[in-house]
C-alpha cells in the first residue's frame, strides 16, 4: 500500500510540476495581494491636500500615523450612507488599507464625493483605529477644507479630521457615525 501511494504521490509531482515546484509562500494570499497597494489616486489625494493647503505639513511631518481616503462616495435621501476605502500609514510607511461606512438618519437630500484625511497624534490613536472597529461618533467633527481657508484645526482626543470636497452638493443637517476597518498588510 505505501509502495502505491508512493507511486502516486511521485506520479502527481511529475505530471503537475507547477506543485512540484511551486514553494511555499509564507504570506496569506490576500497579503501578496496587497503588498503593492499603494496607487497614484493615494499618491494625488495627499499631492492635493499639501499643494493645496500648506498648513496640513505640520500634520504629516508630525503625526504619528495617518489614513487616507481618496474618494468617499456619500449620498442619501433622509437616511443616507457613506462609503469609501483608504490606506493607513505609521511614520509615512504604509502599514494597511481601511474601509470606513457611515449611516446616517435625518434631513438630507443630494450626493457627494470627498476625500477623508485622519492624522493620529500618537501611537495610542493610531493603535485604536487600527484594532478594527474603530468609530466616530457623531460628537467628533471633521475641518472641511477651502482652497484659502485659514486651517486652525488641531488634535481632538489626539485625532484630527481633514475633508475635501470633490464633486457633488448635499444639504443635510444628520446625526450618524463613521466606522472604519483595518486590514494590515502582513
Amino acid at each position: 500500500m505505501k509502495k502505491k501511494l508512493s507511486i502516486i504521490v511521485l506520479s502527481t509531482a511529475l505530471l503537475y510540476p507547477s506543485f512540484a515546484g511551486a514553494g511555499w509562500n509564507p504570506m496569506p494570499s490576500k497579503a501578496v495581494s496587497q503588498q503593492k497597494i499603494k496607487n497614484s489616486e493615494v499618491t494625488r489625494t495627499i499631492a492635493t491636500f499639501k499643494n493645496n493647503f500648506p498648513r496640513l505639513k505640520i500634520f504629516f511631518d508630525k503625526a504619528y500615523g495617518y489614513a487616507i481616503f481618496p474618494s468617499v462616495g456619500k449620498g442619501g435621501f433622509y437616511i443616507g450612507g457613506a462609503y469609501g476605502k483608504g490606506e493607513v500609514y505609521r511614520h509615512n510607511k504604509l502599514i494597511g488599507t481601511s474601509s470606513m461606512t457611515q449611516i446616517t438618519i435625518g434631513p438630507q437630500i443630494g450626493g457627494q464625493v470627498y476625500s477623508e484625511l485622519i492624522f493620529f497624534k500618537d501611537k495610542y490613536a493610531l493603535n485604536r483605529f487600527i484594532t478594527n472597529g474603530f468609530t466616530f461618533d457623531a460628537q467628533v467633527s471633521a475641518v472641511a477644507v477651502t482652497t484659502g481657508s485659514s486651517l486652525d484645526a488641531d488634535y481632538n482626543n489626539s485625532v484630527a479630521i481633514f475633508t475635501r470636497a470633490k464633486s457633488g452638493l448635499m444639504f443635510e443637517a444628520t446625526v450618524g457615525g463613521q466606522k472604519f476597518t483595518f486590514t494590515p498588510l502582513y
